[in-house]
């Protein structure tokens, strides 16, 4: 087993049965719209439902119409991480372990939509000013932990690539870089 597949593997392992168990919990715990306060004024455990996409898109979308739009969106997206992980070098644990967690995010939304129609939301935090941020889950901090890894994968790549004397400046004047 290559190393990027062990991460990407881990990522997925990591990321969906946590958020299928804490959906679980949640909206057997919890009553639908009541929350818990964990840190005072600050960090909320609720249970919320969204029919929409992130900051709630398309929520007021006809059913039919979501249930289509977000089976094909999250299709799109796995094809999409199972194509990019197909060109990762067997090394690149870093992107390995990203891609799975986005896919571990996508498959728990996807799970959610497919059994209640809706993703269940609810972790909840309060900035400053009353200003809350939109209610989200672990598929969610998942598939956002991934990008940011994928970001600074590439930042890290772009610097290397940056820092690395290309072939023509290595080379004497006069004499052809050496194969």
């Amino acid at each position: 087993m290559t190393p990027k597949l062990k991460m990407f593997l881990a990522g997925v392992i990591a990321s969906l049965p946590l958020d299928v168990v804490t959906k679980y919990w949640v909206s057997s715990g919890i009553v639908y719209g009541d929350r818990v306060e964990v840190i005072e004024g600050f960090f909320y455990i609720t249970h919320v439902r969204n029919p929409g996409a992130a900051f709630s898109m398309f929520a007021d979308a006809p059913e039919p119409f979501r249930q289509w739009f977000f089976l094909g969106a999250t299709s799109l997206a796995i094809v999409l991480i199972f194509s990019f992980y197909r060109n990762l070098t067997p090394r690149d644990r870093l992107s390995g372990l990203a891609l799975g967690l986005i896919l571990g995010g996508a498959l728990g939304n996807l799970y959610d939509r497919v059994r209640v129609g809706e993703v269940i939301d609810f972790l909840h935090v309060r900035l400053w000013a009353g200003y809350s941020w939109p209610d989200f889950n672990v598929a969610d901090s998942a598939i956002v932990i991934g990008v940011v890894l994928l970001i600074l994968e590439l930042i890290a790549t772009e610097s290397a690539e940056r820092g690395a004397p290309s072939g023509s400046e290595s080379s004497e004047a006069g004499t052809p870089p050496a194969a």
